[in-house]
């Protein structure tokens, strides 16, 4: 009796993350699990370009060159455009783009159980701003296949600059604000998904 291709898959994704990255596995989201299991042969490649990734950011942010807020700030629009632009050159934007979808999901599920991403409780908002910024860092790839990954760099700062991405409002304290520019007291919010944050382009703040 001939294995079924989907076993053949989940055997090859599972040899793998014992093989090397169990322990990362064991912390991601049922979603993103899912897109493991689904995309066996791109599971490796997704898990080294994030490390990369996460690496590059963490040297940004010690030069804060676009500041250090992970947050909703400039940093946290970057990570994500350049996270999706970099799966992108590697898997292609359909995969990466599901794959960032999956983390949201999670994060949702996070919320759900009061787990903390980046410090904070995940909320609607920060949710709609990474999955905006996704896209954009995904389609640059998609317009120039040649691209290499400084380029990249490059043109996620351009888009930056540009506000072509978007970050969360706040005040130069670091406090979240409606978008008429008054200071939301998170205490009202607490434990609330749709927090009433505002998004603005990300040559604003």
């Amino acid at each position: 009796m001939k294995t079924p291709l989907i076993t053949l898959f989940l055997f090859s994704s599972l040899n793998f993350l014992a093989q090397s990255n169990f322990n990362q596995f064991k912390k991601l989201s049922g979603p993103e699990k899912r897109w493991v299991y689904s995309h066996p042969f791109q599971a490796k490649k997704a898990f080294t370009i994030t490390k990369i990734v996460l690496s590059d950011v963490d040297s940004l942010k010690r030069s804060g060159v676009i500041g250090t807020d992970l947050n909703g700030g400039k940093l946290d629009a970057f990570k994500h455009a350049y996270w999706m632009a970099s799966l992108t050159l590697a898997i292609g934007s359909k995969k990466a783009l599901k794959l960032g979808i999956a983390h949201e999901k999670g994060n949702y599920r996070q919320f759900k159980k009061s787990k903390l991403e980046d410090a904070i409780l995940p909320d609607s908002v920060s949710s709609a701003m990474d999955l905006h910024n996704n896209k954009k860092g995904a389609a640059i790839v998609e317009k120039d296949q040649d691209i290499y990954t400084k380029a990249v760099q490059k043109r996620i700062m351009d888009l930056l600059n540009e506000g072509k991405l978007l970050t969360i409002k706040k005040d130069k304290q670091g406090n979240y604000l409606y978008c008429e520019g008054t200071f939301i007291d998170m205490n009202d919010w607490k434990g609330k998904w749709g927090i009433p944050k505002c998004l603005v382009p990300s040559n604003v703040n």
